[in-house]
């Protein structure tokens, strides 16, 4: 009897993961399904999350990051968010290419991903993503989201370490430590450290973190200086993203609940609200709105014929009137 594609996914089946992946990129009906099967099998993997301004070398930082890991015996999934190509509405798979040392590792799967349009830096199936990766085997996740500077908190909802690469010499240093990326760093790393400014990026991180009120026990951000293309500083990124999964999973003094539980609970929350929100949507556009309906309401708000609350509350009262 043939497996089915859930089965061969848990056995770590290359084409089956590559498979999976682009149903639930491409939304497929049968992607529900596909991760209903293997959610039981999942909760294993640990997701690091590495975002950061374009040019700041994320990517070969990842791929350095990669064989550091690989060589402290992990299993590990890449998934590299990239922009979303316009002409072709795929990913541009820059990354992928960057990272072809690993192509012969049997124990590391690469993939990237299109934003598609989608805001914060992530495509909104890499959750689901990471989850085939997790039911594949693999005890670590790399999520490399594209470089879109301060709107990148997705990653805070998605990883349970999130990584803030920057890098010296691009000009207003303050203005890339704008409070949305200083909110979402577990760990801070200013790359290609070999250039002139870095301890100026360093001294400015610092200062910026002096402003924050970190309690007893509470993780501070430390601040890591890399040269991705040497390697230098990698195998110490490595060694912090261990001490914060051991920081994180242990429980404060009079604290009921681990750090990595709180952010596991609010992965999930931001997870089942974001899937109720495209769903609903989905339904409203495609089952309760008649063809034409929802554009010709946009048109109405934008003659300033109705207003949006009033539209929204017309379309909420008509999803829940009991059906007769």
């Amino acid at each position: 009897m043939s497996l089915t594609l859930a089965e061969r996914v848990r056995s770590g089946d290359v084409r089956a993961i590559a498979r999976a992946i682009s149903l639930i990129e491409d939304e497929a009906a049968s992607a529900a399904g596909l991760v209903r099967d293997i959610f039981p099998h999942t909760g294993h993997t640990y997701l690091v999350g590495v975002t950061g301004p374009p040019g700041a070398g994320k990517s070969t930082l990842v791929d350095r990051l990669t064989a550091a890991t690989r060589a402290s015996g992990e299993t590990v999934g890449v998934i590299c968010v990239d922009p979303t190509s316009p002409f072709t509405g795929g990913a541009i798979l820059g990354d992928r290419l960057r990272m072809q040392a690993h192509t012969h590792d049997e124990h590391v799967f690469i993939r990237s991903m299109a934003t598609r349009g989608h805001m914060g830096g992530l495509a909104r199936a890499t959750s689901d993503a990471a989850l085939v990766l997790d039911a594949a085997g693999k005890s670590l996740v790399i999520i490399e989201t594209v470089g879109v500077g301060q709107d990148e908190v997705d990653i805070v909802r998605t990883a349970d370490v999130s990584v803030v690469v920057l890098v010296p010499g691009t000009g207003d240093d303050v203005q890339a430590l704008k409070a949305g990326i200083m909110e979402i760093a577990d760990i801070f790393v200013v790359n290609k450290c070999d250039r002139d400014g870095s301890e100026r990026m360093v001294t400015s991180i610092e200062s910026n973190l002096a402003l924050q009120a970190y309690g007893e026990g509470e993780w501070r951000p430390p601040i890591l200086k890399t040269e991705a293309t040497t390697g230098r500083g990698v195998d110490e990124l490595w060694a912090t993203i261990q001490q914060f999964r051991t920081h994180s999973g242990n429980a404060a003094p009079g604290s009921s609940r681990t750090q990595s539980t709180r952010r596991l609970k609010a992965r999930n929350e931001f997870r089942l609200r974001d899937l109720l929100t495209h769903r609903f949507m989905e339904s409203v556009e495609h089952e309760l709105l008649g063809p034409g309906e929802f554009d010709a309401l946009i048109a109405r708000i934008a003659a300033r014929e109705v207003d949006p609350y009033t539209a929204a509350s017309d379309i909420l009262s008509r999803a829940l009137r009991p059906k007769s």
